[in-house]
């Protein structure tokens, strides 16, 4: 069993930068792949981010692609979306998710809480 704990999120203006952070407990974290996953209200939740077990594959959406990094940090069992030149479309609430190497949600068996980011105009 994996747990996650996401955090950094909050509220900013359009341009700035927010560095989301996701805690994992148990022992199995670098057995995973990790990705970040975000749903703004009335919206289906949608793929941002995956990095791979031991992070030498990352993929990214589109929407994000240049300007969102995902890191890990395995020793720590962490992982994180760096966030630059944030846009009000990038509000949403974000989830870390554990799982296969994927963009599908479905291929995830593990999920945090979320974190709320509101980027305003």
């Amino acid at each position: 069993q994996v747990q996650l704990v996401e955090s950094g999120g909050g509220l900013v203006q359009a341009g700035d930068s927010l560095r989301l952070a996701c805690a994992a407990s148990g022992r199995t974290f670098s057995a995973y792949a990790m990705g970040w996953f975000r749903q703004a209200p009335g919206k289906e939740r949608s793929f941002v981010a995956a990095i791979s077990a031991y992070g030498g594959s990352t993929r990214y959406a589109d929407s994000v692609k240049g300007r969102f990094t995902i890191s890990r940090d395995n020793a720590k069992n962490t992982v994180y979306l760096q966030m630059n030149g944030l846009k009000p479309e990038d509000t949403a609430a974000y989830y870390c998710a554990g799982g296969r190497y994927s963009t599908i949600s479905s291929e995830y068996n593990y999920w945090g809480q979320g974190t709320q980011v509101t980027v305003s105009s």
